[in-house]
């Protein structure tokens, strides 16, 4: 039944009047999608009135300040490698806004998101109507999208959620779940107008997650935040282990089409992992994916199954993250939005790409520190970089192309390296010309980077599957080359 025919409870025709995008259209007409209040209470209003659909399965909820979205991922591959039945809830999308919403690997069904919008909307309104009459603002757009992501795991049904917060933590409209596994990525500076100036005030909002009866598994992080879970998941009485103390990787071998990790967990060691992503960041984030498993399926205490964590490490992906989208010259897309992104992209695309040249296309939002990432890039690329083109996505949040490259005049990128246009499209044109011109053959590349909107657009021009994950039977993914000698 599509949502073309269907009809449900929305009345004035029901469900006939709606698609993915009318749905999607009605929620941003909210509120920005940036604008996420600090409040909780008008979550669990609707929650409540929904028959508390958060509870309809066990949670892995994740928050820290990058590679949230991969450790997800990778989760929801282990345990569909365990053959349990996954809802992902992350944010935000690069193309479609079902990719925040997904079933075994996958998009939840255009029929789908639009039923259960249809059939919770009245009930909404119904929340919405007591919070005007209390003075406050109705649900805002991720309050919504978040709701809807619990009401459609409780009608599929999961056998486990893996929460991805979308700001913080405390007062994140995720945070109406209580997780049984609580997982926090490494913690850096981003959003400080909302979170905090330093890491410890960060990590004070982020590990408002950790609830009682609950288990911590965080990756190694800077003093100040490591003292802050610390402190956080005593007073909570909850077991937790860090990463380089109790778990971390033991070793890992770059190669063609990823790397070769072998992990030490909580409950075992797993040798030889292959890894179809680069960098030794996301060996890290396999590290702290497999430390949750461990905690969410034995408590810590019971081994994985090494052929299963080798099947899910198969169909592992991430995508928008040091994805090569075209060959000759090699395109690559990276979302390093913050400048500990940039850092880790940085290092992770020598280390794996060899190339000798590289015409970089940027794009930054507004709330992001420019500044610090143009600096990043300039120390982080130097002598690698050919050229540069600034331009912005279609975000009413984008920093203008000429505004971003006058910043990069103060950081000492130079003018006569520097092309301007407000239209993606002509970038990559223009970046892929320039690459061209290098004269450097199947050694030179250009690295598309900045803003997610900035690379879901761009993996939408250049034709990428939308979501890149695997299938729920467990096809589909990346391509994963067996090494041979010299590959890792």
């Amino acid at each position: 039944m599509s949502p073309e025919t269907a009809h449900g409870s929305g009345g004035e025709g029901g469900l006939d009047r709606f698609s993915v995008e009318s749905v999607y259209a009605e929620l941003l007409s909210r509120t920005p999608e940036n604008d996420m209040r600090p409040r909780l209470e008008p979550v669990r209003m609707a929650v409540d009135i929904l028959g508390e659909p958060q509870r309809s399965a066990p949670v892995i909820h994740l928050t820290g300040t990058n590679g949230k979205t991969s450790v997800a991922r990778m989760i929801e591959a282990g345990l569909m490698a365990h053959d349990l039945r996954v809802g992902r809830y992350t944010s935000p999308h690069l193309a479609t806004v079902t990719e925040r919403i997904c079933i075994d690997g996958r998009p939840v069904a255009d029929e789908t998101f639009v039923r259960i919008w249809d059939e919770i909307r009245p009930h909404l309104a119904l929340v919405d109507q007591r919070l005007q009459e209390q003075g406050e603002r109705p649900l805002t757009y991720f309050e919504l999208l978040t709701v809807l992501a619990f009401a459609i795991f409780a009608d599929e049904p999961v056998d486990v959620i893996v929460l991805e917060v979308g700001l913080g933590g405390v007062w994140d409209a995720t945070n109406v779940a209580d997780g049984t596994v609580s997982v926090v990525t490494p913690i850096s500076l981003d959003h400080t107008e909302m979170l905090g100036d330093d890491e410890r005030d960060i990590a004070l909002e982020k590990a408002g997650i950790i609830k009682p009866e609950g288990f911590l598994i965080s990756a190694a992080q800077v003093p100040d935040a490591a003292d802050v879970l610390l402190s956080a998941a005593r007073e909570a009485q909850v077991p937790y282990r860090f990463e380089g103390v109790e778990f971390g990787v033991e070793s890992r071998l770059p190669g063609v089409g990823g790397q070769q990790v072998t992990v030490q967990g909580i409950a075992g060691r797993y040798p030889d992992l292959l890894l179809p992503l680069h960098g030794a960041h996301q060996a890290e984030n396999l590290a702290l994916a497999v430390a949750a498993l461990e905690a969410f399926i034995g408590g810590g205490e019971q081994e994985l199954t090494l052929e299963n964590l080798q099947l899910a490490c198969e169909h592992m992906s991430s995508p928008g993250r040091l994805e090569v989208l075209r060959t000759a010259p090699s395109i690559i897309v990276d979302a390093a939005h913050n400048p500990a992104g940039v850092e880790a992209s940085a290092q992770a695309l020598k280390e794996s790409f060899g190339l000798s040249s590289l015409v970089l296309v940027l794009g930054v939002l507004r709330e992001k520190d420019a500044r610090e990432i143009l600096t990043t890039l300039y120390r982080e690329y130097d002598g690698l970089v050919e050229d540069i083109c600034f331009t912005q996505s279609t975000s009413p949040r984008a920093i203008p192309a000429g505004e971003l490259a006058q910043l990069a005049l103060d950081v000492g990128f130079r003018e006569e390296d520097m092309h301007i246009t407000e239209a993606l499209d002509d970038a990559i044109d223009w970046a892929v010309g320039r690459s061209d011109d290098a004269d450097v053959g199947l050694a030179g590349g250009v690295l598309i980077t900045g803003s997610i909107t900035l690379v879901g657009e761009a993996r939408t021009l250049l034709g990428a599957d939308p979501d890149g994950g695997p299938q729920a039977d467990g096809t589909g993914g990346p391509t994963v080359v067996t090494p041979t000698e010299g590959d890792y």
